[in-house]
Formats: structure tokens, sequence, C-alpha cells
């Protein structure tokens, strides 16, 4: 556990801010490289922690590559990537419409899928690394309006578990974290977009400095994945009865999406 290059994507949001500040404590000397697609409040996080901020649209896939090596050529190759990077809309299928549909599908699967493919060689040639991909528990119990988010957020946590399967040969870990609503921008931008009533407001919701203390607990155990709020690891067998599509009609969409 003695990391010398951390690269986290979506730090300038609420938990990879927070995962951001976890790295550093822990791992002062480490390289320390911030991704957001907002500079303005990326720089804030970075000043904070002395870290290399690089503003990129994680949604120009075939661009990764170039920018990819023009990070491992100025900090080095990087032996933990932490996959925060994310946007959720709840919206109906026909009201999502492609274009944002496709972003979704982007941002949530298609870049994390590709950072991970630009990762692994060097992780894999020195037999030691950490992938941390951030799925959701929206991925793994049906929630009204969330096809595309949830879609895409199932593919990563799925492909995240199998991956840690197939690199245990390696000695490169892969950690799946299934969070429910945490207190962030994501979660201000979703809640704003369904019907609010008594349940949407009581629904249990995390802090993203637990998480964060959570996911990197996790990390220096080499642990599997991370679930929190601690309530949503009953939500898979939830599922299983059958009760998620009534549990969770409070999700529904605004009537115009």
């Amino acid at each position: 556990m003695n990391p010398k290059h951390i690269l986290i994507t979506g730090a300038a949001g609420a938990i990879g801010g927070k995962l951001a500040g976890q790295f550093h404590q822990h791992h002062p000397d480490a390289r320390l490289t911030l991704v957001d697609l907002n500079q303005e409040a990326l720089q804030k996080v970075a000043d904070q922690y002395d870290a290399n901020a690089e503003a990129c649209d994680l949604t120009a896939i075939d661009a990764l590559p170039q920018w990819w090596q023009s990070q491992v050529d100025r900090h080095g190759p990087v032996d933990v990537l932490v996959n925060c990077a994310g946007i959720m809309d709840i919206m109906t299928l026909a009201g999502t419409g492609w274009e944002r549909g496709k972003r979704l599908i982007d941002i949530n699967f298609t870049a994390p899928m590709r950072l991970m493919d630009l990762a692994l060689p060097f992780m894999i040639q020195q037999q030691d690394g950490c992938v941390i991909n951030v799925a959701s528990m929206a991925g793994r119990v049906p929630i009204r309006g969330c096809s595309y988010y949830g879609g895409a957020k199932a593919g990563i946590g799925l492909a995240s578990e199998i991956a840690r399967l197939d690199l245990k040969k390696d000695n490169v870990n892969v950690i799946t974290v299934y969070p429910g609503p945490i207190y962030s921008g994501l979660e201000t931008h979703a809640r704003g977009q369904v019907k609010q009533g008594p349940i949407s407001r009581y629904i249990p919701t995390g802090k993203p400095d637990v998480l964060a203390e959570r996911i990197y607990r996790t990390y220096r155990k080499n642990g599997a994945r991370v679930i929190y709020p601690d309530i949503y690891s009953l939500a898979k067998q939830v599922a299983n009865l059958n009760l998620t599509n009534k549990a969770m009609d409070f999700f529904s969409p605004q009537p115009n999406q």
C-alpha cells in the first residue's frame, strides 16, 4: 500500500473530493492527479491537496488514450485509478432522448472501462495496483426514470466485479462501490427531477466523507466492495421479493419528463 500516482476522476464532486483528501492524508508523498470537467471547482480541490488538476471531458472517448499518455509522461504511470465521475438524470426513457442518454452511458460506463483498459497494462506488468469503480445502488435495483443511468451503473458494477476475479492472479485489486443517495450535487440534481413527497424527503442519504473513509479503508484491506448507507445492503433482497417497483415509486419523474 505505497502508491506512487493516484488518479481520481470526478474529483470536483463531493465523493471524489473527499477521496482525494483520504489519499492525500494517508499517502502525502504520492502524486495525486484530480480530473473533472469543472475546471474552476477542480482547481479549488487540487489546491487543498497540492494535486495536479486536469480538466477533461470524459465523453470524448476516442481522445482518452492520448490524454492518458500525456498524464503518464508528465506524472508517471498510475497505480491507483479511481473512476468516480458520474452524472445522473431521473427521466423517462422517451423523455431522456438519445443524446442525453448516450452522455449518461459514456460517463458512467464507457469512460471508466476505457480508463481501466489504459491503466491495467502497467499494473499487471508491475504485479501491483488498484482500481476503484464507483457504481450505484441504482444499478442493482430498478428505479423508475433511470433506464440509462441504472443500466450504465449496472454495467460498470458487474464489469468491475468480474475484473476483480480476472485480475486477482496479477495482484491487482478492483473495488466496486455501491452508494445509495449521498449528499452531493449529483443527488441534489436528481432529487429535483422527481415528484416530491413525504417518502422522498426521508429516504436514507449518506455523507460523502463517511463514504470516502469506507472506500479508503476497503482499499487498505484489499477488500472487494463498499455499500453505503448500510440499509442499502438489503436492496438486492428487496428486489428479489419483487417489492422494489412499489417501494421505489417515489422516484417517479416529473410528468413533463
